[in-house]
């Protein structure tokens, strides 16, 4: 199969680097095997070649050719499904949330600054309630974090306010947190890969992995290449089984789709986002919205509930966008674009070991430019000797579900139709 080129979005027609790695021919060795070449994989690669391991990734298209170059571009504080680590972990996993909510954040910092990494690092995030009834929940939810210590960076915003936050009247309030923020998602995953590369790290695009094992002695073949190492990587939302039974219904895959507009003039971008926040609604089948650093409004959604790309992103996303913002209704829309995230039933990400020096980490059910690089230290940490973090992942009970490779579409569109009607309701 011959590999992809990125799709036309707006972050491929802004990327810095256009360095094409080589594919991968013959055999090779490594430390570690990472297979995919996201956020997770490039991650993972960095932190390991930041620790003196040897590493070789292998991606099927290009670096960052999925949804770690195609998203929001949200650098959402914590993880998805936190409530169920809560719950199934007690204490241990209430603690677990609150030690790792902003360690992404952390990591992005570090490599933004240390390796000049432009990717257009912003500061504010908001979720915005899309029914008075979710403010109660979002009053509570401040409450709390204010109680574990987190009030510097955290305010409810009432709708009385909201004029001064958002130029719309679509929403009852909400809450901000000026910890987190928004940035250049594919400049950040090729910044980081670029990283990776200095440091020793060997990267192989236009390599799709047909076959691997992990066991005594891991090994990883491709079309035209083999890769023998100690340990063996699936890092990200790959949706190619390998035959791993363990991987069988862990994740559905789910289209999300955004549109920029043509730069918009310096009072309308103050008119709609004078802060510039990154936002979110607080649907579950939801909206979400940033300004790019050249004043293009990148508005996104999920916009279907059967899995199936639409024949015009512009066309379903376009009136969704100007419902929020009636001032944008003669906006142009100059890039559209569409992508595959995984869900994880759970909502909680899916981290583990298949076999013996085998690992995989997936599924951030749209929180994933935060929770991949979380996910990635942690994994990392455990090839290199410390499993707590690891091992608390490990406990949670993940939900597999039965003939998803024939059903999951179906069952996908049920669901998120279901959701859009509670969310109507």
């Amino acid at each position: 199969m011959t590999a992809q080129d990125y799709i036309r979005s707006y972050y491929a027609a802004t990327v810095n680097d256009q360095t094409r790695y080589p594919a991968l021919e013959g055999t090779v060795k490594a430390d570690v095997c990472i297979v995919g070449g996201g956020f997770s994989g490039v991650a993972a690669a960095l932190t390991l070649a930041e620790r003196g391991r040897s590493v070789v990734l292998l991606e099927a298209n290009r670096i960052g050719w999925g949804a770690s170059g195609r998203n929001g571009g949200q650098m959402i504080g914590g993880i998805s499904g936190e409530e169920t680590i809560k719950q199934q972990l007690g204490a241990a996993g209430a603690k677990f949330v609150r030690d790792i909510r902003y360690r992404g954040h952390q990591i992005i910092e570090e490599r933004v600054a240390k390796y000049g990494i432009a990717c257009d690092l912003a500061y504010g995030w908001m979720e915005v309630a899309a029914r008075p009834r979710h403010m109660d929940n979002m009053r509570a939810y401040v409450e709390q974090r204010m109680k574990d210590g987190d009030g510097d960076q955290i305010e409810i915003v009432e709708k009385s306010r909201m004029p001064e936050v958002l130029g719309t009247q679509s929403y009852y309030g909400g809450y901000i947190d000026r910890r987190s923020g928004h940035l250049h998602p594919l400049n950040l995953c090729r910044g980081e890969a670029a990283a990776a590369v200095s440091l020793g790290a060997k990267i192989f695009e236009d390599s799709r992995v047909v076959k691997l094992s992990g066991g005594a002695k891991p090994w990883v073949e491709t079309a035209r290449g083999r890769v023998e190492a100690q340990t063996v990587i699936i890092g990200g939302e790959v949706f190619d089984k390998f035959g791993q039974s363990g991987l069988k219904g862990l994740m559905l895959p789910a289209g999300s789709y955004i549109i920029a507009t043509e730069p918009l003039s310096g009072s309308e971008t103050a008119s709609v986002d004078p802060q510039n926040l990154a936002v979110a609604d607080s649907n579950v089948v939801l909206d979400y919205f940033r300004m790019s650093a050249d004043r293009r409004m990148l508005f996104g959604g999920r916009c279907n509930y059967t899995n199936r790309d639409p024949k015009d992103i512009a066309a379903v996303m376009q009136p969704r966008m100007v419902k929020v913002f009636p001032r944008l209704k003669n906006a142009r829309v100059d890039f559209k674009w569409g992508g595959t995230i995984a869900i994880v039933v759970t909502r909680v990400p899916a981290v583990g070991r298949l076999s013996p020096n085998l690992y995989y980490f997936q599924g951030y059910s749209g929180h994933g430019v935060n929770a991949t690089h979380i996910a990635a230290e942690i994994v990392v940490d455990a090839i290199c000797g410390t499993t707590e973090k690891f091992d608390l992942f490990a406990r949670i009970k993940q939900i597999q579900l039965p003939l998803s490779d024939q059903f999951g579409n179906y069952m996908l569109g049920l669901g998120m139709l279901y959701y859009r009607l509670r969310d109507l309701l």
